[in-house]
């Protein structure tokens, strides 16, 4: 059983670049660079949705220098040296999150790469980019109550169309690499009922053998959305 959409948590970049005696900068480039393989696979997988927690809103608070280049020159030159092969293999590219903290050049790469992949349908690509999960529940209902909607006409169906994944399905498996078990305020609405798989893998290292042990492991899962176990 393949997930239709799986979303990652990409952790230990910083960890991976410390055990190789890298700079942490090098540890972020060689994560960046393994996200065009992971997609790649997860098209052979015929998986339709994938999202990749790149920048929370907490990473603000990291080392200046570090994020002046993740949100800098990291990103920018990723967006630039990666979007057009996405593109050729029938990518689609959606941005999860603000981009009120970017700067213009950076927002104008990122709503080109959307424009350019859009017509897409081979697998849509969210990357989360500036997000937090607890803003995109508060903006959702800033939104609900501007719009003027009813208390009795909202529910779960409703409220989720304000939120930014408004298009797209839950997740059905959340992956984190790096080894820790934490959700750190991503997609909180939309986990409800996801699986959850952990590994110690640095994300720079999770590859195909990697992806086939999450998905043997979601595979094995009996998901009742709070129902009773089947006997």
């Amino acid at each position: 059983m393949i997930p239709k959409h799986i979303a990652i948590i990409m952790d230990g970049n910083g960890r991976w670049a410390e055990s190789k005696r890298k700079l942490r900068v090098e540890g972020h480039q060689s994560g960046v660079e393994n996200i065009t393989r992971v997609v790649e696979i997860m098209i052979k997988k015929e998986v339709k949705f994938l999202t990749l927690f790149a920048f929370s809103t907490e990473n603000w608070s990291r080392p200046i220098k570090e994020v002046e280049f993740l949100t800098g020159k990291l990103l920018a030159k990723s967006i630039s040296s990666h979007t057009e092969k996405l593109n050729s293999a029938g990518v689609k590219i959606l941005h999860l999150g603000k981009t009120d903290n970017l700067d213009e050049n950076l927002k104008l790469k990122i709503n080109n790469a959307i424009k350019l992949t859009q017509n897409n349908n081979r697998i849509t690509l969210q990357i989360a980019f500036d997000y937090g999960g607890r803003q995109e529940i508060i903006e959702a209902t800033k939104n609900i109550l501007l719009s003027g909607i009813k208390s009795e006409e909202l529910d779960e169906i409703s409220f989720s169309r304000f939120l930014f994944t408004s298009e797209i399905p839950d997740p059905d498996l959340v992956i984190r690499t790096g080894g820790e078990f934490r959700i750190s305020n991503f997609l909180l609405w939309q986990t409800a009922y996801s699986e959850f798989y952990s590994t110690e893998t640095y994300w720079p290292d999770f590859d195909e053998e990697e992806i086939n042990k999450a998905l043997s492991n979601f595979s094995n899962r009996e998901r009742r959305f709070g129902k009773l176990r089947n006997i």
